[in-house]
């Protein structure tokens, strides 16, 4: 039988991290509660902003979750593409500008051949 890359988040998977580290656990319970929390952003924005990063990061469950999350939010399908499609933008526009660092240090291999 094959195994599955990323496991099903279980009951017990959870207890067993509780247990190895109980305080980071917490701060990071309470961190997540106060980031999502309305505030200037209310929450459907903030479930669309996570799923957008969700998919640039590319966290199964973090897509998962927060792609459920934003629709509980009021966010629609489309609304939820489009997040996605922001996301690829923003993924492939990192690419396009870093492109600078290749030309610039090709310019300079050339140059030192010279």
């Amino acid at each position: 039988m094959e195994s599955a890359m990323y496991p099903h988040p279980s009951a017990e998977l959870a207890k067993r991290r509780s247990e190895l580290a109980p305080e980071p656990l917490a701060a990071f319970k309470a961190f997540s509660k106060a980031v999502f929390a309305p505030g200037a952003l209310d929450a459907k924005t903030k479930q669309l902003i996570a799923v957008a990063v969700a998919h640039v990061t590319q966290c199964p469950y973090c897509i998962k979750g927060h792609t459920e999350g934003a629709t509980r939010a009021g966010a629609t399908d489309a609304e939820i593409m489009e997040a996605i499609w922001v996301a690829a933008e923003m993924r492939a526009g990192g690419a396009y500008a870093h492109s600078n660092l290749a030309l610039q240090t090709l310019h300079e291999l050339h140059e030192n051949k010279k």
